[in-house]
């Protein structure tokens, strides 16, 4: 088999052949959503408790075609602003879902949605004593993602941008730094990507997956959107295995003249 199509991203001892991890708020529809998993090729989604609305009784709908489309279920603890909110929400999540598996948000700001370092690490150490596979959204600091690391997280997922805002990877020297510190760990991009070329970049950078829902959802055509992502990440994927060339400062032809014939007329 050929090495590149062998290439499963492993998150808490689970083979995934995706690197692409979907989101499943803001569509217009639960069937939009459904289609877009599908165009996606991913195999997790996440689902946020608390951004759910009761009144448009679409939970069932959102629940049930999550089922059926045979993904692994990664509910979140969007919207939580405290470490007593969100373990409380994960907990309730495992009884409801059947699963440890986590996202783990731990919100500090409500400008930016920027999580809180502080809490989130107290919350992820307080999870994994409880048995939860947790995999915390955290901004791209190499210490807080250390300490991250200390209470027992075998998944990083930090930031590109803010969530939403669709502004790509704002501080490259920081992911550059973290993917250069943090070799043997799986590092995902979640949140503020807009457009498929960026997810691409991320991932020529060495990163292990991309986490997004915004660029999908709120696009004209979400399914096709969500194709273009999944076309984009495996394409930054194999750039990076295949490596890049290095830039230069000067020019170098792509056709020597030294030791090449030359023909006169």
């Amino acid at each position: 088999m050929n090495d590149l199509q062998n290439d499963n991203l492993t998150l808490y001892g689970e083979s995934f052949t995706s690197r692409f991890l979907l989101g499943t708020a803001l569509y217009n529809s639960p069937e939009i959503m459904r289609s877009s998993i599908e165009a996606s090729r991913c195999e997790i989604v996440t689902l946020g408790l608390r951004r759910q609305n009761p009144g448009n009784r679409d939970g069932d709908a959102i629940w049930r075609y999550i089922q059926e489309s045979g993904c692994r279920l990664l509910p979140n603890t969007a919207g939580c602003k405290s470490v007593k909110e969100a373990v409380t929400l994960a907990e309730m999540s495992r009884e409801m879902f059947d699963t440890p598996w986590v996202k783990l948000e731990v919100i500090g700001d409500d400008y930016n949605l920027q999580p809180d370092p502080f809490g989130l690490v107290e919350a992820s150490e307080n999870l994994i004593k409880k048995g939860f596979k947790v995999l915390p959204y955290c901004t791209d600091d190499l210490i807080l993602c250390q300490r991250l690391l200390d209470v027992g997280c075998e998944v990083l997922m930090p930031w590109g941008s803010p969530i939403g805002t669709g502004q790509g990877l704002l501080n490259r020297y920081n992911l550059n730094t973290l993917r250069e510190r943090i070799k043997n760990v799986p590092l995902i991009i979640d949140a503020g990507l807009g457009a498929p070329s960026q997810a691409a970049e991320a991932m020529e950078m060495g990163f292990d997956g991309i986490l997004l829902n915004s660029a999908v959802a709120k696009a004209q055509n979400p399914p096709l959107m969500a194709e273009a992502f999944a076309d984009a990440i495996d394409a930054g994927r194999k750039a990076f295995r295949a490596g890049l060339m290095q830039k230069r400062q000067t020019a170098s032809p792509s056709t020597p003249t030294v030791g090449q014939p030359f023909w006169h007329q």
